[in-house]
């Protein structure tokens, strides 16, 4: 094999490894929100319905944090709930912003034990989208969600009573559009 060709193949190998790379992190969130792999929920437009909700009730707990330097203050407005399995719930968390500037925020969430992951399931949520808040504003963030009559079934995660079901929020860089929408000309 001549210099050039070598040269060549290993910059074919370095684009396949890079382009890889790329697609890993789609592709891993995609394989967590289908199986549920490391308390990843699920997502549906709406519950079962009645006629699967279950007289079996499940506790939720709520759960927040903050990543380190988000100035916000976080958390959840109640800390517990019991809810029966394929009934659809409604649960608010609270976060608040005491600076003096605007902040953007991005919640990342899981759900522990990690067997509950697949059958913990969010109709809508905050999470799903970036949170604003202007300076000392506070704000009510709801999440609806249901859990999967399916998990009776499952050998592994039939048995849990309790999901707790966490959010941190990151600080997210403000768009030009968001500066120029809380800037004090407007």
């Amino acid at each position: 094999m001549t210099p050039q060709r070598t040269a060549l193949s290993l910059v074919g190998i370095a684009a396949v490894m890079l382009s890889a790379s790329f697609a890993a992190v789609p592709f891993y969130d995609w394989f967590c929100r289908t199986t549920g792999y490391a308390g990843t929920t699920g997502q549906a437009e709406a519950a079962p319905g009645e006629d699967k909700v279950l007289e079996r009730t499940m506790v939720i707990r709520f759960d927040a944090s903050l990543e380190s330097g988000m100035p916000w203050q976080f958390k959840p407005q109640q800390t517990q709930m019991t809810v029966k399995i394929g009934e659809q719930a409604l649960a608010f968390y609270e976060a608040y912003n005491p600076t003096d500037r605007t902040v953007a925020g991005t919640a990342s969430f899981n759900v522990q034990p990690d067997q509950s992951g697949g059958y913990f399931t969010k109709i809508d949520c905050f999470c799903f989208t970036e949170q604003v808040l202007k300076p000392h504003e506070r704000a009510v963030l709801p999440v609806s969600f249901f859990v999967d009559p399916e998990i009776v079934n499952d050998p592994e995660a039939g048995d849990i009573q309790e999901i707790t079901l966490s959010y941190t929020f990151h600080e997210t860089p403000l768009t030009p559009e968001q500066i120029s929408a809380t800037s004090p000309t407007n």
